[in-house]
């Protein structure tokens, strides 16, 4: 790889923020805070009088988090409860305390993590950082925020995919919702990485799968991701572990 094409891979997978766990320990997959920021966003926009400004995804409690039951991608945060945190400028609604606009936000962000994505949160923190002097329940796409849209990044050339990587592939691909495989992670276009992992000292190495994939918002995040995981695992004779990553999520 390029110096050039080294430096885009970092800024690239910066860009995805933190790998925050979707669904529960047995789940097996993740998504980036990005692609969960952007329906998020979405959600908050159908909130009257709301223009939301910097949102975060962590832990609840990092002690209290639990082992995944397949190896995570590099640098995930492991499953357990997720904080939503989020800044927020509000219009003064008469007969519309702020703590109601907050409510309303809280509500629908907590609904969105839940039912678009699959995501456990237990926790949404708001703070209300501005005041507003008109109703920007609709806003101009100028007034957007950069982050709320999900800027493809340049297509890069498909690596050459082995026979087993090529079965993977094509088996996630026929699974309803996913929309195509993206290969965002690390900037090195591969959507499909097979590894050996050894589980424990006793046992012998087992291959281990991470397909990297955008879905699309008709079906939740978490009920496609595992799909995927189940057609993955039936692709390959010696059915391996699989995790799965979403990096985007579509219109």
């Amino acid at each position: 790889m390029t110096a050039d094409r080294w430096t885009q891979a970092v800024r690239q997978q910066l860009g995805l923020g933190r790998l925050v766990p979707l669904g529960g320990p047995r789940d097996g997959a993740w998504i980036t805070e990005r692609a969960a920021g952007s329906v998020l966003r979405s959600a908050a926009r159908h909130t009257l009088g709301v223009r939301l400004g910097s949102l975060r995804l962590s832990l609840t409690d990092p002690e209290g988090s639990y082992v995944a039951a397949v190896p995570p991608p590099p640098s995930a945060l492991p499953p357990g409860p997720l904080r939503i945190t989020a800044e927020f400028a509000a219009t003064l609604t008469p007969g519309e305390p702020l703590p109601t606009t907050a409510a309303h936000l809280r509500t629908a962000l907590a609904a969105a993590a839940k039912e678009r994505l699959g995501l456990t949160v237990a926790e949404v923190d708001l703070r209300v950082t501005g005041l507003l002097d008109t109703d920007v329940a609709e806003r101009d796409e100028d007034d957007v925020r950069p982050d709320d849209r999900q800027s493809p990044a340049e297509p890069e050339p498909e690596p050459e995919l082995g026979d087993d990587e090529s079965r993977v592939a094509a088996a996630t691909l026929a699974v309803p919702g996913v929309t195509r495989l993206t290969g965002a992670l690390g900037g090195l276009g591969r959507a499909v990485h097979i590894e050996d992992r050894a589980s424990d000292d006793s046992a012998l190495p087992r291959r281990h799968v991470r397909v990297e994939i955008e879905v699309g918002a008709s079906r939740r995040a978490l009920d496609v991701t595992r799909a995927v995981r189940e057609a993955a695992t039936a692709a390959l004779p010696d059915h391996p572990s699989v995790a799965v990553l979403v990096t985007a999520v579509s219109n």
